[in-house]
This record gives C-alpha cells, sequence and structure tokens, in this order.
C-alpha cells in the first residue's frame, strides 16, 4: 500500500508533556516494522518506575492523530482517543504502564473503516468501536512482557491486518494535506486547497478520514510546527515569529498555543 502523500516525512507529532513531569514517571517511543510506518507513527509506553506520592495528570496536546491505548496491567481497559481540537487531561493512579498505538492522520480510519468525527474530542472504549482489537488486546497482552515483545505483538497483528486492508487513495485529499504539511499549517484553505473538489467535499473528506475540518487540522500542524522548532520566549518575542507562522499578533498566538498546549507558550518551553 502506498498513499499519494508521504506523511510520515512531512510530520512527525510530538508530545512534549512528560518529558516535564514528576520523577518516575517515563516516556518512550518505538518505531514499528518497516511495513507499518507508512500508517503507525509510533508505539509509545507511559509508565511508572515506583509508585507516586500522589496521583499523575497526564496532559495530551493535540496532535491530529488517533491513538489506541491500554493499562498494561489490566488490557481489557483498552480504548481509542480520536482528534483533538484541544489539550486533554487524564487524571491517572499513581502507579501504571500504559501501551499505546499512534495513527499518523487520516490512518485509522482508512484501516478500520470508522468515520474518524464518531470519535473527535473524545475517547471511547475501544470494545464499541473496533471490538475484533479490542478482544486480541485483552487476550494477548499482559504485565510481564517486554517492551520488545509488545512490539513483536503489535507488529504481527498490524502487519496481518495491513495485508486484508483496501484503502481509499484520494488523491485529492492526500494533495491537500501534503500541501499543509509542507506549508507548515500557514494556509489559506479556500485558495491554497485547489485540488479538484469543491469545499464542501473537501470537508467532507476531511471530517471522515481527519476527524475536523481542514482548518482545524492546519491550526494543529501549524501548532506542532512550533512545538519541534522549540523557541524560547524570548525569541518568540523578539523575532515575532508568530507572524512568520500565520497569526495575527501575540495575543491571538497564545491564545491559540493555550488551547493546543493547556500552558502558556513561556511555561511550556521552560524560560
Amino acid at each position: 500500500m502506498k498513499i499519494s502523500a508521504d506523511i510520515r516525512q512531512l510530520y512527525k507529532p510530538v508530545q512534549p508533556t512528560v518529558k516535564q513531569s514528576a520523577e518516575g514517571v517515563s516516556y518512550l517511543e518505538i518505531l514499528p516494522a518497516a511495513g507499518l510506518q507508512d500508517i503507525i507513527y509510533c508505539y509509545w509506553q507511559l509508565k511508572t518506575s515506583r509508585p507516586l506520592s500522589d496521583p499523575f495528570i497526564y496532559r495530551v496536546v493535540a496532535d491530529g492523530c488517533i491513538d489506541i491505548f491500554f493499562e498494561l496491567n489490566n488490557p481489557q481497559d483498552n480504548f481509542v482517543m480520536g482528534f483533538c481540537k484541544k489539550f486533554t487531561e487524564f487524571p491517572l493512579d499513581n502507579s501504571f504502564h500504559y501501551v499505546g498505538i499512534r495513527f499518523l492522520p487520516t490512518m485509522f480510519p482508512q484501516i478500520f473503516k470508522i468515520n474518524a468525527t464518531e470519535l473527535s474530542d473524545r475517547f471511547e472504549n475501544l470494545i464499541n468501536v473496533v471490538p475484533n482489537t479490542a478482544v486480541f488486546i485483552a487476550d494477548h497482552f499482559h504485565s510481564y512482557l517486554t517492551i520488545e515483545e509488545i512490539k513483536t505483538t503489535l507488529d504481527n497483528y498490524f502487519l496481518n491486518l495491513l495485508s486484508h486492508t483496501i484503502f481509499d487513495n484520494d488523491n485529492r485529499l492526500y494533495e491537500a494535506i501534503q500541501i499543509i504539511l509542507k506549508a507548515s499549517g500557514v494556509v489559506d484553505i479556500e485558495q491554497d486547497l485547489n485540488t479538484g473538489i469543491s469545499q464542501r467535499q473537501l470537508r467532507r473528506l476531511f471530517e471522515f478520514y481527519i476527524g475536523d475540518t481542514a482548518k482545524t487540522f492546519a491550526k494543529i500542524v501549524r501548532f506542532q510546527n512550533i512545538l519541534r522548532a522549540k523557541p524560547s520566549s524570548q525569541s518568540l518575542r523578539q523575532n515575532k515569529l508568530f507572524f512568520d507562522a500565520g497569526y495575527y499578533d501575540q495575543a491571538h498566538f497564545i491564545k491559540e498555543f493555550k488551547n493546543f498546549y493547556g500552558v502558556t507558550p513561556g511555561k511550556a518551553f521552560g524560560r
């Protein structure tokens, strides 16, 4: 299978908040098998190395992706989190071991034939969305698996699933996505995304395969591009990078950033 836009090369979603969190919590991203890398951005692991003194709040920033995740100590608790247009906070216990699968934009609906808008801005028990995958996770994972065994089990499952999947490779959608990604989200939706279909048709495709409009997706791509750049607060002020990123002014930038991240840019970048 080859999608017409090379999303992986153009888009690398960042989840930075755990790196600033409490001691005793680690976050790790693992590449899937080569045959899955156009579909799955990474597998991830969020775990405690020791019981924490307080419950842990895990903040997920907006990244344009859909994730499956589960508690390795209780794999019957498995969920899917849809496209979110703002940050989400998960209150966790003081001891946990979560494993997740982060799908690149459009890939979860491609594989599972699920309308992404049905999952947008929320998470749902996986059994209610993709029952076969929920049962597989419940039956094949347990607390004493190593990260290598977890990766191998997930690789084998998704490679088999992929071999039976027929993709809707709509060039009009993927050309629009590629334009947004190459422009780091700084686009005029009506002028720049003229890919041969009406705005109404394009909106329908984005909502089904992404989970929201092209405009919202572009905003998140723009936000993610700033996260990868890791600017200091000083450089944001002095160089007016928010203008280069297509924001009207600093107040507009700060408001949108806080909506996607949960804190101001100054706090996020630690300066």
